[in-house]
């Protein structure tokens, strides 16, 4: 039984984590495009950031003055038991946002869409999210923060099966010189691209390939590996750097995720996730012991599995035959 004392105050330590503490695969990628950075503006700003996140570890204080919309991203093992159950598992989660709001602190984000009510602690209506997955044998929760920023950074289209590969990377550069252009990302950060399944689950999976995969991991199929690769040459090759200035720094990786979608269509996200990648994680066990780490390991063999295990009946084999 996971006593839910442990994982309130694991999740509040992972807030502090990922409002303070940059990971290092972000952070190696973003020294990778600061030393081939030609832009004078582009350089001078991530040499600025990259200073500014030493100084925010030194300090223990949030490293940008927007700390965007915390969110979590809960995996639980098919064997695990919370104390309280999965009411209290939410009741924590919730608690340990509006403590970390006050603590760290936090800007408190979340106000009402109508009435712009603010709680002060970026806890209300459906907020802050919580997504679930599952695996197998396993006793244990992982706890997942990521602080993206709320405003803009993500677009959606649905492309046809007739716009193939050549469509996809039309609607990626589309969509990059529009956030530069417009201030509508913090950059350089990683892109994820969502492709396939409903409108709701491709902007999911672009969200989560941007916010839940680190710098250099690379899809498992070969063919989507080399299409990440060719888009992140890609954004970077567009003329725009470090928050939209003239440069080659754009995209710090790219990511994509992908799920299946209906026949007659091939729907498209893509979400910048921010300058500052705001992401930390910890596997708590039944113990009450928590183990911390920066990669959330999200995707794995079985959340990515194609099809299910079943048995065709024999009017399945004749209509099939």
């Amino acid at each position: 039984m996971i006593p839910i004392s442990a994982l309130q105050s694991t999740a509040e330590d992972l807030m502090a984590k990922a409002a303070i503490e940059i990971p290092d695969d972000y952070l190696d990628g973003l020294r990778g495009l600061a030393n081939i950075e030609s832009g004078e503006l582009s350089a001078f700003v991530i040499q600025a950031m990259l200073e500014n996140y030493e100084a925010a570890k030194e300090d223990r204080s949030a490293m940008c003055g927007d700390t965007g919309v915390p969110r979590w991203y809960v995996k639980i093992g098919n064997e695990a038991r919370i104390e309280g159950g999965p009411i209290a598992l939410e009741a924590a989660l919730r608690r340990a946002t509006a403590s970390a709001t006050k603590d760290v602190p936090l800007r408190p984000n979340r106000v009402h869409p109508l009435w712009r009510t603010d709680h002060d602690n970026n806890v209300g209506l459906n907020a802050p999210e919580i997504e679930y997955s599952f695996h197998p044998d396993a006793d244990w929760i992982e706890l997942t923060t990521v602080h993206k920023g709320g405003l803009f950074g993500s677009d959606y289209r649905m492309l046809f099966p007739g716009d193939g590969i050549d469509g996809i990377k039309r609607f990626y550069l589309d969509t990059l010189i529009a956030f530069g252009k417009r201030g509508l990302a913090c950059q350089p950060a990683i892109v994820g691209v969502g492709l396939g399944g409903s409108k709701d689950i491709c902007m999911t999976l672009g969200k989560q390939a941007a916010c839940l995969r680190t710098v250099g991991s690379v899809n498992p199929d070969p063919g989507i590996a080399e299409l990440e690769a060719e888009l992140k040459e890609m954004g970077n090759t567009i003329g725009m750097g470090a928050m939209g200035f003239m440069g080659s720094s754009m995209v710090v990786d790219c990511h994509i995720e992908a799920g299946y979608c209906h026949t007659g269509g091939m729907p498209m996200s893509v979400h910048m996730f921010c300058l500052s990648s705001r992401r930390a994680c910890a596997q708590v066990t039944p113990d009450g012991k928590a183990a911390f780490r920066t990669d959330p390991e999200w995707f794995t063999d079985y959340s990515r599995r194609e099809t299910v295990e079943w048995f065709p009946t024999p009017q399945n084999l004749k209509q099939h035959a």
